[in-house]
C-alpha cells in the first residue's frame, strides 16, 4: 500500500529500472548504488537488506523466470515499492532501428535532480508521449547552452570513423547503467556536441538498462549510413547477459 508523502506529492524520491533476463538481473549491484546515491541526496532512509528482500521476492515469481522483464525499485520518504512488468523492446526494433528529434525543451544542466534519476520525470514521459503522436522513437534534449544532453529515456552516443563520442556528464544527463557499461569497455570520448556537428558523424545510438544498445536510423532530418559499431556493441552486451546467472 502506498503511503502519501513528499515523493508522492513533490516528486522527492527515486527509481531504478533493471533489466532481468531469463530470471537473471543485470547490473543489479550498479543500479544499487546508483539508487543509494540518489537516496543520500534526497536524506531519505533505505535498508539495503530489506531492499535486497524485496528484490529476491520479485525475482523469485514464477512470470520472471523466463524471457525478457523488468524489475523497478522507487524509493521515497515512506515507501518502498518493486514491481516487475514485461520488457517490451523487440526484436523489430533492433532490426529498424529507432528515430530521434529534438525537443522543444531544455535539460537543466544547473539543476542537481538532472543527475540522479528522480520521481520528477514529468518532462521525460511527455516529451516521450509527444514524439511517439508524430512517429520518433525518442526525443533528444539540448541543455540551456544548446548543447546536446540526452535521449528523453537514453543516453547518446555518436560515432566517426570508428570512434565513440558521448555528451560529459557536464552537459547535463542522468549518467546511465548502460553508458557506463559502454564507457568501462571501450573507449569513449566524452566531449560536447553541437546540432550543427551531427552531420560529421556515421553513426548513432542509444542506450539505457531496458532497451540495451539501440542503433538510430535518423536524427531530426539527417539519416546516419553506418549502425556497424551499435551492432558489434549490441552483440557484445547479449553475449555478456548471456553470462550472467
Amino acid at each position: 500500500m502506498l503511503t502519501p508523502d513528499q515523493g508522492y506529492f513533490f516528486g522527492m524520491g527515486a527509481f531504478e529500472t533493471v533489466a532481468v533476463e531469463e530470471g537473471n538481473p543485470v547490473l543489479l549491484e550498479k543500479h544499487y548504488e546508483r539508487l543509494f546515491r540518489a537516496v543520500d541526496f534526497f536524506h531519505l532512509e533505505l535498508s539495503k537488506k530489506e531492499l535486497e528482500e524485496k528484490v529476491g521476492q520479485a525475482l523469485d515469481a514464477p512470470f520472471m523466470k523466463n524471457g525478457r522483464k523488468v524489475l523497478k525499485i522507487t524509493v521515497s520518504e515512506k515507501n518502498l515499492l518493486v514491481t516487475t512488468r514485461e520488457n517490451t523492446y523487440g526484436e523489430n526494433h533492433y532490426k529498424n532501428g529507432f528515430t530521434a528529434d529534438y525537443s522543444c525543451v531544455r535539460r537543466n544542466e544547473t539543476s542537481p535532480f538532472t543527475y540522479h534519476k528522480t520521481l520528477n520525470y514529468g518532462d521525460c514521459l511527455r516529451e516521450k508521449h509527444l514524439a511517439h503522436e508524430r512517429g520518433i522513437d525518442e526525443p533528444i534534449f539540448l541543455n540551456t547552452k544548446d548543447i546536446l544532453a540526452e535521449g528523453a529515456t537514453t543516453n547518446v552516443f555518436f560515432v566517426k570513423n570508428g570512434t565513440i563520442f558521448t555528451p560529459s556528464v557536464q552537459c547535463g544527463i542522468l549518467p546511465g547503467i548502460l553508458r557506463q557499461y559502454i564507457c568501462e569497455r571501450n573507449p569513449v570520448q566524452e566531449t560536447e556536441i553541437y546540432p550543427e556537428e551531427i552531420e560529421i558523424y556515421d553513426e548513432m545510438f542509444l542506450t539505457n538498462s531496458l532497451l540495451g544498445i539501440m542503433p538510430v536510423v535518423s536524427l531530426g532530418a539527417h539519416r546516419f549510413s553506418s549502425r556497424s559499431v551499435s551492432q558489434r556493441l549490441m552483440e557484445e552486451y547479449r553475449k555478456f547477459c548471456n553470462q550472467i546467472g
